[in-house]
């Protein structure tokens, strides 16, 4: 009875084995007209679903293909979408197949060698095969593309329902940093999501999971599979009297927003001080209204933002961080923790960078002393220094 019953608990326990099943109970758009950009605060409601989470927390989630795709391979291929089809020992419909377990909007080279062997032109093999050959070339060549491209370029060509489904690429899940915290928000999860679009032979494209957040998963319909991804260096200090400095543009605020709703919520005595930038201030302000309440009210104790593109040269955070040099660098030898997420490509290593040099010119350390410091002594001996970067 006892094996029974730890048996169903662990059945019962969400994970990216056994994900919850929810839906979306609000999707706003955060930035106003005119922006290049589409960010949107997404509400996924996790009520009854026993789903608990911490600050600093990713949520994964798992997108469905969009329908039109999946309708038109349909067509295209004259494929019957009941069939049944083999997926993890069991069998389900080659529609479930196609919406939910293959990406779709991401061409494989195990396909593209497959249509190379099935087309009857002679020099549309050639030109595939030497595409094939060339791994920069052909990345360039995929670029963007989905399925659809090739079946309507290659009409001629007809792919098995065996076929197709052992030459997709798997789906997997797509994790998003929680913009909320549980004390104020215990029945839903927020993230800030970032929509990739874009426009390539007459049609729009979405990125996999923002298409589907932002476009195709319906209010109110339990169908996006999700679970918590706990993270493992970065949450609150365990001491609430802990000062933060937190450094977070675009879509890296998400965290933040939730570190601070949780200090409020708990009534943590350690000032806060955020670093934010995006392009322009009038259209890209991410949250904007509630961190200026934050700040009025004392929860943010400081806020420097830089908008890149509201002036004839480029601003960053790090520059934001090198005018408040001292103050910074006091802040730090206080106790003062640093959190840093976004871009790991370029922000994340110029906001290293530009520690380094703070603590080199404004802490009097030589260069090699400076990334001794910021390198080994905050990272990684008082763990002082915590990044959730991608």
């Amino acid at each position: 009875m006892t094996d029974t019953k730890t048996e169903q608990a662990k059945s019962n326990i969400i994970s990216r084995n056994n994900p919850y099943l929810a839906s979306i109970k609000e999707n706003i758009l955060l930035t106003k007209e005119g922006s290049e950009k589409e960010t949107r605060h997404i509400v996924i409601d996790i009520k009854g679903s026993g789903l608990t989470y911490q600050v600093g927390d990713s949520l994964g989630v798992f997108p469905s293909n969009p329908p039109y795709i999946v309708e038109k391979i349909f067509q295209l291929q004259s494929l019957d979408p009941e069939e049944p089809v083999s997926y993890q020992n069991t069998k389900i419909s080659l529609r479930e197949f196609l919406s939910k377990h293959v990406v779709l909007t991401r061409v494989t080279k195990k396909f593209l060698q497959l249509l190379s062997q099935k087309t009857s032109s002679a020099s549309r093999r050639k030109r595939l095969e030497e595409i094939l050959g060339q791994e920069k070339e052909l990345e360039a060549y995929l670029w963007g593309k989905d399925y659809l491209d090739f079946f309507e370029e290659y009409p001629e060509v007809s792919f098995s329902s065996h076929e197709l489904v052992a030459s997709l690429g798997r789906m997997v899940p797509r994790l998003y940093s929680i913009a909320c915290s549980p004390l104020m928000f215990p029945e839903e999860v927020h993230l800030t999501v970032a929509v990739i679009r874009f426009k390539l032979t007459g049609r729009m494209r979405y990125g996999n999971a923002t298409g589907f957040l932002s476009r195709f998963a319906k209010i109110g319909i339990k169908e996006i599979p999700v679970y918590n991804q706990p993270a493992k260096h970065f949450h609150l200090p365990e001491d609430p009297s802990a000062d933060i400095i937190m450094i977070g543009p675009g879509t890296g605020i998400a965290p933040f927003r939730a570190f601070l709703q949780h200090r409020m919520m708990a009534g943590h005595r350690g000032k806060n001080w955020l670093f934010f930038g995006e392009q322009h201030q009038s259209t890209d302000f991410l949250y904007k209204e509630e961190l200026l309440d934050w700040l009025k009210k004392g929860v943010l104790t400081k806020l420097d933002t830089a908008f890149s593109r509201d002036q004839s040269y480029k601003i960053y955070v790090q520059h934001r961080m090198k005018e408040s040099a001292a103050e910074l660098w006091n802040w730090i030898q206080n106790g003062a923790y640093i959190y840093v997420c976004g871009d790991a490509k370029h922000m994340a290593k110029d906001v290293h960078q530009s520690l380094i040099d703070i603590a080199r010119d404004t802490g009097g350390m030589s260069q090699e002393e400076a990334q001794h410091y910021i390198n080994v002594v905050l990272s990684k001996e008082q763990k002082r220094y915590r990044k959730d970067v991608y």
